[in-house]
């Protein structure tokens, strides 16, 4: 025979006592690990202050005695002292009373350090959800009183009604209660140990219900942050009584008739009306995890799991982060016509207590004073381009240009917002062409890794509505709710896409507006509206051919529209030629990489992901402009680039259509690279030597594709085709005359040397074809 009236199988059922229902609700409570959900409670009624001495728990079950737990509890809370001396959560109660926080955040970590009890450490990680409750119980009996004047809300002025009214009527004021999950003005989040492993996702099963657990993924959708009810409040029509409904999961069923005992006696049905004012909401916000890419074996389907957030956890991330989540892994039987169609089976959800967003934006980086110190150390640093752009893919061999562009890419030029609220990009995009095997792929992994937001897609795989966004029926609300795609998943970062070439040219018309506008315009199912797109894209593409035909244009090559093209704001060509030096570097350094699993030694030490993170976030601070000084140069180089491009199309150069064409495009571009190598000097102003450079990147990106040494041969030799660029440039100038030092930057950016300049020069002027300055700073065509 157990205590209380409850019989044993096979023994006679005695009568209950009258506190039997009491028992009842503090037994599942403590003693099972749940509750009753949505039990109605009516006031005024006795305290219902822990009165653990009435649960006796069976010794031979080989369970905890919660009445123990529950002291221990106490002493922890009241017991517990920080390294610094202070009574840590009896500060922190303080702080609840004064209204200054509302999370109480319990660490297993001091548990387990208080008094050295690993059994009730344990105890708590591994049936979190009871704990939580008992601590709450627990904080509601130790609750200070506020020691500063706090600001009344709605539930202080509802709760002085009700005790005047039963002081009114009677009744003392310590009778009065109400749930206390009615008047709790806090939240307890258990924290699991800092040593504890993170769990893979995958690994989730059935053996972690009701423990704290550690999951790290991929947020793929976020619903809207919704007010949920944790206790409703009804009024009776009849009887006056006020009756509390408490909810412990997402859906119930209100009450209709008073279940006080008033109504009860005189066998009124009285009718409840709700009442919005004095019921209990808390935010909730529901989130779907999906595990991380490499962590899904191979041919398998990525698997995901549902996420609650409850108050201040949520607006924490954003679709596309990547988070670790600490939380209660627990069961939600379905209920109603649900439960019969699901029969056994029930949703799992993790009940989160803690999240941590890894990939931020670069504004929302946290940098820590080693870091601080690092990025002072890189300003200082003259050559901190070429150091940061050789760090990228250091195992790749060469390419010293492709990576330089691609760290522009990272750090991207000032995006300029006009009075009449039109937006001018200063995102960058990149599209790598070129031979198969020349590392695209490659690069475009390792910037994935850099970038603190980024999404990989490849163009076969990704459809228009997987770009851009899905229109999906939510199957909580059943309402039609958008989820985003790649490309607005990787707002305010980078977008890579690989086998851009392959994708279909209706999924390529959904780039097209995101490229420039940086949005994407939807009009689905009833839903129009405008999502943001604001991400750099970077795209790889093979010829159309196998291999790439210098003698056609990239158009012809790419099989892409020349409409996608212009958006991009450099073109790089990889072409793979055959060259015994270069063939012979590349082998030994690919060769090193396999034998000792690193990248050959450089002459400086290369730069972690990390580290540039935190200088490319301090680059972005910056907002450099263009000088009045430089617009003449701008202006003049762009007039020559359409210049020449008319003259290929026409036929009238010597060269062919082996490059790309030059639209208005093409002078933003100059200006974003320009901006970009100014905000890595971390200056507020673009030099000439920030516009040269640019300038250079667009004509090496094209460099590949020229057969110097047919056009040599064509024009009579290196000096002809020195000259005829030479005269090209001295034309449109006033008098025909410039400085040197343009000269000298308008003919190394096209893969010359300097010695053959001056050759040039010098056999020239001997025959008074130019004429040199007396200090050999200016240059005049006769």
């Amino acid at each position: 025979m157990l205590p209380n009236g409850l019989s044993t199988p096979g023994s006679k059922v005695l009568p209950a006592p009258q506190n039997f229902d009491h028992f009842r609700k503090n037994f599942s409570r403590f003693y099972l690990g749940t509750e009753r959900e949505n039990t109605p409670t009516c006031a005024p009624k006795r305290n219902p202050a822990i009165e653990m001495a009435d649960i006796a728990v069976p010794k031979n079950r080989g369970f905890p005695d919660f009445k123990q737990e529950y002291d221990k509890c106490l002493d922890f809370l009241k017991g517990f002292k920080s390294e610094s001396g202070g009574f840590k959560y009896m500060n922190a109660l303080q702080s609840v009373a004064n209204r200054e926080q509302a999370t109480i955040e319990i660490e297993i970590d001091d548990i387990k350090d208080f008094k050295d009890d690993l059994d009730f450490s344990s105890n708590v990680a591994n049936n979190a959800h009871t704990y939580t409750e008992m601590f709450s119980k627990a904080i509601d009996v130790l609750m200070p009183e506020a020691d500063k004047q706090v600001d009344l809300d709605v539930h202080d002025v509802l709760q002085n009604h009700r005790m005047n009214n039963a002081v009114e009527g009677g009744a003392f004021a310590e009778e009065v209660v109400t749930p206390p999950e009615l008047t709790r003005r806090y939240h307890v989040r258990m924290i699991p140990e800092s040593t504890a492993k993170r769990i893979p996702l995958r690994q989730v099963k059935s053996a972690y219900i009701g423990s704290l657990i550690t999951i790290k993924g991929i947020v793929t959708r976020m619903s809207n942050v919704t007010p949920k009810c944790t206790v409703a409040t009804y009024l009776c029509e009849t009887c006056g009584h006020e009756i509390y409904q408490i909810i412990k999961s997402r859906q119930y069923t209100p009450l209709f008739t008073c279940p006080s005992q008033v109504c009860q006696q005189n066998g009124n049905n009285g009718r409840l009306f709700p009442q919005t004012r004095g019921s209990r909401f808390e935010k909730f916000q529901e989130l779907m995890i999906q595990e991380l890419p490499e962590e899904v074996p191979v041919g398998n389907v990525p698997r995901s799991i549902t996420v609650y957030l409850n108050g201040e956890l949520t607006r924490k991330c954003n679709p596309g982060d990547i988070l670790t989540v600490k939380g209660i892994f627990l069961v939600q039987p379905h209920k109603g016509y649900k439960a019969i169609r699901a029969g056994l089976r029930a949703e799992t959800f993790i009940d989160a207590q803690q999240i941590v967003s890894h990939k931020k934006n670069y504004h929302n980086l946290d940098l820590t004073s080693q870091e601080i110190r690092e990025v002072k150390k890189m300003a200082r640093d003259p050559d901190v381009f070429r150091k940061m752009a050789n760090s990228i893919a250091p195992e790749i061999f060469g390419m010293h240009d492709v990576k330089k562009a691609l760290l522009l890419l990272l750090v991207g030029g000032v995006t300029r917002k006009m009075g009449d609220n039109m937006r001018i990009r200063g995102d960058i995009n990149v599209l790598l062409c070129g031979d198969p095997g020349v590392a695209k792929s490659q690069l475009l992994k390792h910037i994935t890794k850099i970038a603190p937001r980024a999404v990989y897609t490849t163009g076969k795989g990704s459809s228009g509505v997987g770009l851009t966004a899905a229109v999906i029926r939510d199957q909580s609300t059943g309402d039609m709710t958008l989820e985003g795609g790649a490309l607005v998943l990787a707002d305010m970062g980078i977008c890579c896409i690989d086998e851009f070439d392959k994708m279909d040219e209706a999924d390529q018309t959904a780039i097209h507006e995101v490229m420039e506008q940086q949005t994407v315009s939807i009009a689905k199912a009833g839903i129009t509206t405008t999502l943001n797109a604001r991400t750099s894209i970077l795209a790889a593409a093979n010829p159309l051919f196998g291999r790439y035909k210098t003698d056609r244009s990239i158009e012809m090559n790419v099989n892409l529209p020349t409409a996608l093209l212009s958006r991009f704001d450099l073109v790089f060509l990889l072409l793979d030629k055959a060259d015994q030096d270069r063939d012979r570097q590349l082998a030994e350094h690919v060769a090193h990489v396999h034998m000792f699993n690193k990248h050959p030694d450089l002459d400086f030490t290369p730069y972690s992901a990390k580290i540039m993170r935190a200088y490319i976030s301090k680059c972005k601070e910056t907002t450099p402009f263009v000088p009045d000084s430089l617009v003449e140069h701008i202006v003049s180089h762009y007039v020559m680039m359409r210049q020449n491009n008319g003259q290929r199309k026409s036929g009238k150069s010597g060269e062919n259509s082996r490059q790309s064409f030059c639209t208005p495009r093409s002078l933003l571009s100059i200006l974003r690279f320009s901006q970009a190598l100014a905000r890595l000097r971390l200056a507020d102003k673009v030099s000439r030597a920030d516009v040269e450079e640019a300038i250079r990147l667009q004509w090496m990106a094209k460099a590949d594709a020229m057969d110097k040494k047919a056009e040599e041969q064509e024009m009579g030799g290196v000096q002809s085709v020195i000259f005829h660029l030479i005269t090209d440039f001295l034309r449109p100038k006033k008098d025909g005359k410039v400085s040197m030092a343009d000269l000298q930057n308008h003919i190394t950016v096209r893969g010359y040397k300097q010695q053959d300049l001056e050759e040039c020069i010098e056999t020239y002027e001997h025959f008074e074809v130019f004429k040199v300055g007396r200090n050999r700073n200016t240059i005049q065509l006769v």
